[in-house]
C-alpha cells in the first residue's frame, strides 16, 4: 500500500518508508557472483527499512512485529541452511531521503544481501537506485505503486520486487465489488492529490466501475495533513453518490469519515490497505465506520488453517493482539526471502533475485505467491467490513 511521503518533492517516490526493520544479507565469507552480502559465516543479515517513526510509523512498526516473529520461527527451526538470520533494524522516519540514507548503510556498511521495506511506495522507491546499483535485493512488504518494480521507462528494475499486490488491482477489486456486491449504480471518488498510491487506486477504480455500467457522480481531492474537509464533502453530499470511494491514508481518512457521518452522509465507504491501521479507529470513532469497507492483503478471521496457525503465533508473541496485513506482509515477506535463498543454495543476491523471480505457487499467510515478469506477485485480495470498530472478513477475490 502506499503512501508517498517526503519533505521535499524527489522522483519515483511511491512507497519508499524511512523505516529499515530488517535487513537480509549473506552470510557467506564472501562474493560469489554480485554482491554476496556480509556475514560471519553462520549468520544471515537481513536488513529492514521501515517507518519506525513518524507520519506513517503504524505501518511499518507493524511490518517490523511480523518480520520478528519469522525470524524466530525460522532460527528456532534451524536456520537457512544452518545459518540463522540477524535483522538490521533502521528507521527511515517516514521520509524518503531518510530511507535512502538507510539503503546506502545497509548496502555499503552493512553489506546485506537483501533489504526489507520501505513500507509506503514513495520510501521503497527512493532505495531503488542504490539497490540496483549494488546488486541487493529489495523487497517491499506494501508498496504497492507499479512503479516500485517498473521504472518510468517501463523497464522492470532488475533487484526490486514486492510482496503486496499492486495499486491498479486494488481500485478494479473494489468497483467490483461497489458493482457487485453492494449493486450501487453510481459512486463519488475522494482522492489524496498529492498521492500516487491514492491517484493510482483511484484511477483504476473508476476505469472499472465505468465498464461495469456505472457513473461517477463526484470526483474531488484533498491534500495530505489537511483536517477540514467539510466543504468538499458538501459537494460529494449534494451529488448523492450510493458509493464514496477515498483511496486514501488512515490519517485523513478517519476525520473524512467522521465528518462525512455528522453532516448525514450515510453511504457505504471504500478504501485500500492505506486505511488498515488501529488509529483509524480512533479517529473516526467505531458507529462512523460501519458500512465501510476495505481491500486488503488478509484476514485474520480467514479459516484457513495456514492463516489460523500464524494468528495464534502472532497472539503469543504479542499480548494476545490479532496481527493486522501489515504484520502479516512483514511475515511473509521474511518467508519469501528465506524460500530463494534456500532454493538458490547461496547467500548471492544475484542467485537469490533469480530465484525470486521463479517463485511459483508459494503458499504463504497472505496468498499462494506466483511472481510474474514484472515481480509482482499473483495472489488473492481480501475485502473485510468494519463492524462496531472491528475488521470483519467479507470475501476474498481472486485474480
Amino acid at each position: 500500500m502506499m503512501r508517498k511521503i517526503f519533505k521535499k518533492k524527489l522522483p519515483h517516490m511511491l512507497l519508499s518508508a524511512t523505516l529499515v526493520a530488517g535487513i537480509l544479507s549473506g552470510c557467506a565469507g564472501g562474493s560469489e557472483s554480485g554482491n554476496g552480502g556480509s556475514g560471519d559465516g553462520d549468520v544471515i543479515k537481513i536488513g529492514a527499512n521501515l517507518e519506525l517513526s513518524g507520519p506513517v510509523a503504524s505501518y511499518g512498526q507493524s511490518i517490523g512485529k511480523g518480520v520478528d516473529l519469522a525470524v524466530e520461527e525460522i532460527n528456532k527451526d534451524g536456520g537457512i541452511d544452518g545459518k540463522k538470520i540477524e535483522v538490521v533494524k533502521i528507521d527511515n522516519k517516514s521520509d524518503a531521503a531518510e530511507a535512502t540514507n538507510a539503503a546506502i548503510k545497509l548496502t555499503s556498511q552493512e553489506k546485506v544481501t537483501a533489504i526489507i521495506g520501505a513500507a509506503t511506495s514513495g520510501n521503497s522507491v527512493a532505495q531503488v537506485q542504490i539497490a540496483d546499483d549494488n546488486k541487493t535485493v529489495l523487497l517491499t512488504p506494501s508498496g504497492t505503486s507499479p512503479n516500485v518494480t517498473v521504472g518510468t521507462n517501463n523497464k522492470v528494475n532488475e533487484f526490486i520486487f514486492r510482496t503486496c499486490f499492486i495499486d491498479p488491482f486494488q481500485g478494479t477489486v473494489a468497483a467490483n465489488f461497489a458493482a457487485k456486491e453492494l449493486k450501487v449504480k453510481n459512486a463519488a471518488i475522494f482522492a489524496d492529490s498529492a498521492s500516487d498510491y491514492a491517484k493510482g487506486l483511484a484511477a483504476s477504480f473508476k476505469e472499472t466501475f465505468e465498464k461495469a455500467g456505472g457513473k461517477v457522480v463526484a470526483q474531488e481531492a484533498y491534500v495530505a495533513k489537511d483536517t477540514d474537509f467539510r466543504s468538499t464533502l458538501t459537494r460529494i453530499k449534494a451529488a448523492n453518490p450510493e458509493f464514496v470511494f477515498i483511496p486514501g491514508y488512515y490519517e485523513e481518512v478517519g476525520l473524512i469519515i467522521k465528518q462525512a457521518r455528522e453532516m448525514g452522509i450515510t453511504a457505504p465507504f471504500m478504501g485500500g490497505d492505506g486505511w488498515d491501521s488501529p488509529k483509524l479507529v480512533e479517529l473516526a470513532g467505531a458507529d462512523a465506520l460501519n458500512n465501510t469497507f476495505i481491500t486488503n492483503h488478509y484476514s485474520s478471521e480467514d479459516p484457513d488453517e495456514k492463516i489460523q496457525k500464524f494468528v495464534a503465533a502472532f497472539k503469543a508473541k504479542n499480548k494476545d493482539q490479532a496481527p493486522d496485513a501489515f504484520n502479516a506482509l512483514g511475515y511473509d515477506s521474511v518467508y519469501l526471502l528465506a524460500d530463494a535463498i534456500k532454493r538458490a543454495g547461496s547467500t548471492d543476491s544475484t542467485k537469490i533475485k533469480d530465484a525470486l523471480a521463479e517463485t511459483n505457487n508459494l503458499a504463504l499467510v497472505s496468498g499462494n505467491f506466483t511472481i510474474d515478469e514484472n515481480h509482482n506477485p499473483i495472489k488473492s485480495a481480501t475485502v473485510l467490513e468494519y463492524k462496531g470498530g472491528k475488521q470483519v472478513f467479507k470475501t476474498k477475490i481472486n485474480p
